[in-house]
């Protein structure tokens, strides 16, 4: 390689190490009711997924965040979803059964 060809080649290359990596593409999750409990929470959430709550009970429930971010209610047999929207520790339960909890930790 010549001195012009490297001259050329060296900004090219400097502007790729600069810029930034995608943004990874938003994924659904699901957190299944069962027995008056929500199941585990999927670790790994960010800003954009989408959660999708499946009611197995034959009662009904919902999906309340503590902040009201969302609300989603869940008929017997039913399911819901919602976006997450902001990270952080959303604490969330059901309001007809306020010993079912859990918390989601989202990231960026």
């Amino acid at each position: 390689m010549n001195r012009r060809q490297a001259l050329i080649l060296t900004p090219a290359v400097a502007l790729l190490l600069f810029i930034p990596p995608a943004a990874a593409a938003p994924r659904t999750h699901i957190i299944i009711i069962d027995k008056m409990k929500f199941g585990p929470v999927p670790p790994g959430l960010h800003v954009g997924d989408t959660i999708v709550w499946r009611n197995r009970d034959m009662v009904r429930h919902t999906a309340t965040a503590a902040d009201k971010s969302f609300d989603v209610d869940l008929p017997a047999g039913a399911s819901g979803k919602t976006v997450l929207k902001k990270s952080g520790v959303i604490p969330f339960t059901c309001k007809f059964h306020p010993g079912m909890r859990g918390v989601l930790n989202v990231a960026r």
